[in-house]
């Protein structure tokens, strides 16, 4: 099979790929800096491993809409050098290959479904925990556009000031809930990366708490058959059996399926591909 090429286009770096699936993939690294240099360097691995066709999982938000005079751009994002920045017409240029884009969470979601831990569902929901929250997935196989594209980190959520009175750190909403849950909220609140924090320190059951909230919203409107989680944040695993024991009692026995009522811990799960969900799913987006 003919190498295919991805990027993995995110706000602290780029990893850039080539290959037909995991077996086979070679991958660059490097910082996520002026969008000049950042391109550049995607460019210059792809002309060392030449591709028809290239898929990008990248940061957001992105115009996906192909009518749009500003289709593959980066638009209203808070890194502002990136603003309105044509990254499909960028690689485009540069390569002469086929380029499709998508969010870095809608090309996560794509890796899981073909190699993953979704392999065997076709509704399903992505999210990342780390810098920032997102989430994207699928519904019947087709990835979640729309408007525009799930921004799943902007819901809002309760916030009780008394238990929690730390305002929230986004840019945009405050505390929604990657405002609220993000990794640098941790660091916001108890002075310390996540990656300090001891298992047992009560962070985690306040983390635990809000991703509930925003799982059991979801739960309840796209009625997901599997949700994944990802990121630097989830890494964490004492993370998990909080979150399924916070759903189950959210819910409260509402929805009668086996797989809230008695296979949680197959229902909520780690990403499947680790940290090369992103990659190998802006390969999958163009295979």
């Amino acid at each position: 099979m003919t190498p295919l090429g991805g990027i993995e286009a995110g706000g602290t770096k780029f990893i850039c790929g080539a290959g037909t699936s995991p077996d086979d993939l070679v991958t660059i690294e490097f910082p996520t800096t002026t969008p000049d240099e950042t391109i550049g360097r995607a460019v210059a691995f792809f002309l060392q491993h030449p591709t028809p066709a290239i898929g990008i999982g990248s940061f957001g938000p992105v115009d996906l809409n192909h009518t749009s005079p500003t289709y593959g751009h980066i638009t209203t994002t808070p890194k502002l050098a990136w603003r309105n920045v044509d990254l499909v017409g960028a690689i485009r240029t540069a390569t002469n290959a086929r380029v499709v884009l998508d969010t870095d969470v809608n090309a996560a979601a794509v890796g899981e479904h073909l190699w993953g831990a979704a392999r065997d569902v076709d509704t399903f929901i992505y999210l990342t925990v780390g810098t920032g929250i997102g989430g994207g997935g699928m519904v019947n196989g087709q990835l979640m556009h729309g408007l525009l594209h799930p921004e799943m980190g902007h819901i809002r959520l309760p916030h009780d000031l008394t238990a929690d009175p730390y305002p929230g750190g986004c840019p945009s909403h405050g505390d929604c809930l990657e405002g609220l849950a993000a990794g640098p909220t941790l660091t916001a609140r108890y002075g310390v990366p996540g990656s300090q924090l001891a298992p047992s320190h009560i962070a985690w059951e306040l983390e635990s708490h809000y991703l509930a909230l925003g799982l059991v919203t979801w739960i309840c409107t796209l009625s997901p058959q599997r949700i994944i989680l990802g990121g630097g944040v989830m890494k964490q695993v004492n993370l998990f059996p909080k979150i399924r024991q916070k759903v189950q009692k959210l819910l409260n026995g509402y929805i009668q399926v086996p797989e809230i009522l008695d296979r949680i811990d197959e229902y909520i799960v780690p990403a499947g591909l680790g940290g090369q969900a992103g990659i190998l799913g802006a390969i999958g987006l163009v295979s």
